[in-house]
C-alpha cells in the first residue's frame, strides 16, 4: 500500500497498524521500505524515459517537456533557491495529499537535482512522515479538529 503514488506511507501506516495489528516498529518499517522502492524507479526511469528516449524520438514531446520544466522551474525556483535541499525534505515529509516520496521525486527531476543527492533527501523527509503518521496513529499527537 505504501508503494501507490496517493496514500503512500501515509495510509499504509494506519491500516498495518489498526486493521492488520502489525507491531509499531514493523508497520513503520515495512511502509518506509515500501514507499522509498518506487522512488528508485521514478528517479533513474524518468531520467531514461525523458531525457534519453522521448527528447530524441518525438520533437513535440521534447518541446512539450522542455515548456513544463521551464514553466515549473520559473514558477517556483525563487522557494526552491532560497530552501534548497531542505524544500525537497520539505515536500516529502508534510502527510497530506499530493505531498510525499512520489512527488518529492518529481521535483528532484524538474529541478536537475542529481540521484546521488535527492534520493537521501527524499529518504528522509520519508521518515519524518513516518514518525509523523505513526505518532498520529498511536495517539500520541492529536490534530484538533
Amino acid at each position: 500500500m505504501s508503494m501507490l503514488p496517493i496514500s503512500e506511507l501515509r495510509g499504509a501506516i494506519p491500516v498495518a497498524i489498526t486493521v492488520y495489528d502489525m507491531p509499531i516498529f514493523s508497520a513503520f518499517f515495512w511502509a518506509v521500505l515500501g514507499n522509498m522502492i518506487p522512488v528508485i524507479f521514478i528517479l533513474i526511469g524518468l531520467d531514461w524515459l525523458i531525457n534519453k528516449f522521448l527528447v530524441h524520438k518525438f520533437y513535440s514531446l521534447n518541446r512539450f517537456f522542455a515548456w513544463i520544466f521551464e514553466r515549473t522551474r520559473k514558477n517556483h525556483s525563487k522557494k526552491f533557491e532560497r530552501w534548497k535541499e531542505f524544500a525537497l525534505v520539505v515536500l516529502v515529509a508534510i502527510p497530506l495529499p499530493f505531498t510525499g516520496a512520489w512527488t518529492g521525486a518529481l521535483a528532484a527531476f524538474v529541478f536537475g537535482i542529481p540521484i546521488k543527492k535527492s534520493f537521501p533527501l527524499i529518504f528522509i523527509g520519508v521518515l519524518i512522515a513516518g514518525i509523523i503518521v505513526t505518532l498520529l496513529t498511536i495517539g500520541i499527537i492529536n490534530l484538533p479538529i
